[in-house]
């Protein structure tokens, strides 16, 4: 971008972000996640760097909080309150230490603590006694909530010392009080609260005391602006232990540690232990524990240099998209794909995402050059949610499929009642290439070594056509490709060897059948092994050809979409010879795991997140082999949902729909 376009740029994400900051601080609604919000804000940041001549005063990085509500009485801070400043990753940890080192070196310990999501006040006590409470507000002033913040049981009237001290803290509204508030909003036709945060704001917010009392909140305190304490406190470790002897709650999770390598840790610990909390927490505070080096350290006109805030990898973040390309995949279907700026997200930083089909595209009006909202759970490819229109500056461009193949040139088409375009051509050149790359995947026949570039250079060199090739393959073959030597090409002759025994299953889904997924194909071997239980692939054609096609569509799991595509594969002249021609060169099926009569038999189980210990692929093969099914969606039947780190809606539809929720440890246990 020129300076004018990132002129405009700036303009645009000022108004937005203050436009989402007043909904957010003041209405108390959502329209966009924290995290998009967070990522919006980042972007505003790094361009005010760049071009500082156009930071204004009323840009949303100059300041603390937001607009009053009007609502209340407004007084002023007798300190004004400073925000944290963000960090997204272990490399932005580590920078922020290496600027406090270059003030601070002697003093290296911190404390880290849990960061509350929920409503920033600030207490005044007199001799002991509770004299008034304030939101943050501007930083300078904040609205007086004295009437609510004294309904909060947690919040003492009377200190156990009488003493003059100005202590800020989060109130917050536990995940019981918060169900337990929603199922209120339901039974009495309102509408139910997007989340916690807000719940916990809006009860703050109410002028009849009576409601906020209703609303079961509570309160941690962990900063002290001001005091006549005669103790000597001199670290931040000790000012929680005191808030304790005064009757002030404390999150007792918080830790001192010695070293940012520590810091990590625990950031890392409690990214995975989250959800076992009552209460929602969207990161960690970082402080130089020793209370004269934060003075030495100091603030910048915003925030303290001593301090700051780990935010936990975002499930959904804001992109730019520079352009929209299209893939070719296996079945011959194009894709469509965002290439954007790279984005970190779900701690992981991306700079692609699926659209999906030409339907999604126009659904969602996407655009060349939009600002977008995308999102990653677990192992799932990042997808664009919707567009920020509200930050179009009108050259953004429409986004039309083509009539020709991008890879072949072919002729493309798309079947009426079908979403996808597909490319005519049965031998494309990227097709056949995405199969073997699929066929050797992990979730398939698991060759170690054999990646997309190495299936690419070995089709160029004309040593690989089909995927039985790859069984023909020897050492001197492999020694004349790039990067190849001795050490490399023995063990991958040696995968390639180990893996000619495969179960099943993955042998059906290792040869890409369209539809037919890790699940299905685990389904329809069940469903094989009953006509036979020790068999070939000779066997195996042999079975499946007996099959009429309306007994496929009727076997349980499969369907009559998958159906219809197995009976079509199935009976093509050109797979059969690929099946004898798999035969040929040792394949061996295998069938142990799908005769299991685990601990988990006739159990369904859905998996969400990113588990501790365990791969997505390895917990499902667990499952399966102690007898378990897995799906990908949650509904009543469901018997576990199997959550990790960044769970996302399956977790809440799995609350909503009463099915029962176990973590790593507990499905450990169980097998």
């Amino acid at each position: 971008m020129n300076k004018e376009e990132v002129k405009t740029r700036i303009e645009k994400l000022k108004e937005k972000i203050n436009n989402l900051n007043y909904k957010y601080f003041v209405l108390n609604e959502t329209e966009v996640s924290e995290s998009v919000r967070d990522s919006l804000k980042k972007e505003l940041i790094e361009l005010e760097q760049e071009y500082p001549d156009l930071i204004t005063p009323d840009s949303p990085t100059q300041r603390v909080g937001s607009v009053l509500s009007g609502k209340f009485a407004k007084v002023r801070h007798t300190t004004p309150k400073k925000s944290l400043a963000d960090v997204f990753s272990e490399e932005e940890i580590h920078d922020w230490e290496e600027r406090i080192d270059k003030i601070v070196p002697d003093k290296k310990e911190f404390v880290c603590e849990l960061k509350i999501d929920g409503l920033n006040i600030t207490i005044l006590y007199e001799k002991g006694k509770f004299i008034r409470a304030l939101t943050r507000g501007n930083g300078i002033e904040g609205e007086d909530v004295t009437h609510a913040v004294k309904t909060i049981e947690s919040v003492p009237l009377q200190l156990n010392e009488e003493i003059d001290i100005e202590v800020s803290g989060e109130v917050y509204l536990p995940k019981k009080e918060f169900e337990r508030m929603n199922e209120y909003q339901k039974k009495n036709g309102l509408e139910p609260f997007a989340n916690p945060r807000n719940a916990a704001a809006g009860a703050v917010r109410q002028l009849d005391p009576k409601v906020t009392a209703h609303r079961g909140l509570s309160m941690f305190f962990y900063h002290v602006d001001k005091t006549n304490l005669s103790d000597k406190i001199k670290t931040q470790e000790e000012i929680l232990e005191k808030f304790k002897q005064l009757g002030l709650p404390v999150c007792d999770y918080y830790e001192k540690v010695k070293s940012i390598d520590e810091v990590i840790k625990f950031c890392e610990k409690w990214a995975k232990k989250r959800e076992s909390l009552g209460f929602e927490i969207d990161g960690i505070v970082i402080k130089v524990n020793d209370f004269e080096a934060q003075g030495r350290l100091g603030y910048t006109a915003k925030a303290p240099r001593y301090a700051v805030a780990y935010k936990f990898p975002a499930a959904q973040v804001s992109s730019r998209i520079l352009d929209i390309i299209l893939q070719v995949g296996r079945t011959g279907a194009i894709t469509p794909v965002a290439v954007m700026t790279p984005t970190l997200v779900a701690g992981s930083t991306v700079s692609r995402a699926t659209l999906h089909n030409e339907d999604e595209i126009n659904k969602k009006d996407i655009r060349i050059g939009d600002t977008v909202i995308i999102q990653k759970a677990g192992d799932v490819i990042p997808e664009v949610v919707s567009v920020i229109k509200d930050l179009r500056n009108g050259n953004e461009k429409p986004f039309h499929f083509p009539k020709k193949c991008p890879v072949c040139g072919s002729d493309i088409e798309r079947k009426e009642g079908q979403s996808a375009y597909r490319c005519t051509n049965e031998n494309c050149y990227a097709v056949e290439k995405e199969r073997l790359i699929h066929f050797v995947s992990k979730k398939a026949f698991n060759i170690d070594g054999l990646g997309e570039r190495v299936v690419e250079q070995m089709i160029d060199e004309g040593l690989v056509q089909k995927s039985s090739d790859i069984f023909l393959l020897k050492k001197e073959n492999l020694m004349g490709m790039e990067f190849f030597k001795d050490k490399k090409a023995d063990n991958l002759i040696r995968g390639i060897e180990k893996s000619k025994k495969i179960e099943l299953d993955k042998f059906l889904f290792a040869l890409g059948i369209r539809y037919l997924g890790e699940q299905g194909s685990y389904d329809f071997a069940k469903y094989i092994i009953r006509k036979k239980e020790i068999f070939s692939i000779l066997d195996l054609l042999e079975i499946v050809k007996s099959f009429s096609l309306e007994e496929m569509k009727n076997i349980e799991g499969v369907g009559e979409k998958i159906g219809d595509e197995l009976y079509e594969w199935l009976n093509n002249e050109k797979n059969e010879k690929l099946l004898e021609d798999l035969y040929r060169v040792g394949v061996i099926l295998e069938i142990s795991n799908l005769t299991s009569t685990g601990k988990l038999k006739g159990k369904s189980f859905v998996l969400t997140g990113t588990l501790e210990g365990l791969g997505r692929d390895e917990a499902k093969d667990l499952i399966k082999k102690n007898g378990g099914t897995v799906h990908s969606s949650v509904s009543q039947n469901t018997d576990f949902v199997l959550a990790g780190e960044s769970a996302g809606e399956k977790y809440n539809k799995a609350k909503k729909l009463g099915v029962k929720i176990i973590d790593e440890a507990t499905f450990r246990e169980m097998i």
